[in-house]
């Protein structure tokens, strides 16, 4: 086999192999371990948004506590040397470009927070992977009664992270519904239906003001279902 054809047989190969790990971490990622995976709440892919809020318990905000980032583990998870910032950039941008070491290298992103198109290259450009569920957010709505290893899970699991424009990431900060939600309007049914799904498979609860920011929402879109993934 000659020196070319043996580098296409190298990228086809790591191309599928990456795809099987697109494909494998549907379920929640646990941080590289030997520990078994925590079972959470299912999700209902057909359930309605409106009537999964109506059952998540309704609390004010705990104290935060103890809060740091290294309580939802030390930075992404990986599988088979994928890391989660990579699968998630792989699930979201249009063309995604990989190279042999896992990385998405560019691809485009329709970003759902702002409805603008952003091109992704490695390195320069304004895209960042926000937890719809702001980990400090989390944490005082129930996260830190979770086990170290549901938390691990939590901040790398596909249902709570997305792709999109870092300026309005940072903007939302550790923001809930109540207080931030997308300039692009035709997304906040999306973006309120995922903060519900990732409350109800962690047992999260919401605050008054964030669940009536819900409803307020929801009621443009009563048919509302909830994501999967």
């Amino acid at each position: 086999m000659n020196m070319r054809l043996r580098r296409i047989v190298t990228v086809i190969l790591s191309l599928i192999g990456f795809a099987a790990i697109i494909l494998a971490a549907a379920p929640p990622i646990i941080e590289t371990t030997n520990e078994a995976s925590v079972k959470t709440q299912p999700v209902v892919a057909t359930g309605l948004a409106a009537e999964a809020l109506e059952k998540l318990p309704v609390k004010g905000r705990a104290p935060k506590t103890d809060y740091s980032r290294s309580q939802f583990g030390s930075g992404w998870a990986t599988v088979s040397g994928c890391d989660t910032r990579n699968i998630i950039l792989h699930r979201d941008l249009q063309n995604p470009v990989v190279d042999k070491k896992c990385i998405v290298t560019s691809g485009t992103l329709q970003d759902p927070y702002t409805a603008t198109t952003i091109e992704y290259v490695k390195g320069s450009s304004d895209i960042q992977i926000d937890h719809v569920i702001a980990l400090s957010d989390a944490w005082q709505t129930g996260a830190a009664n979770l086990t170290r290893e549901l938390r691990i899970q939590l901040a790398n699991d596909p249902l709570e992270l997305i792709a999109v424009q870092g300026d309005a990431n940072q903007q939302k900060s550790d923001g809930d519904a109540a207080t931030w939600l997308p300039s692009n309007k035709d997304f906040r049914c999306q973006y309120v239906a995922r903060q519900i799904a990732v409350k109800q498979k962690y047992s999260l609860w919401v605050k008054p003001a964030e669940k009536q920011a819900m409803i307020d929402v929801l009621s443009s879109c009563p048919g509302q279902t909830l994501p999967s993934a």
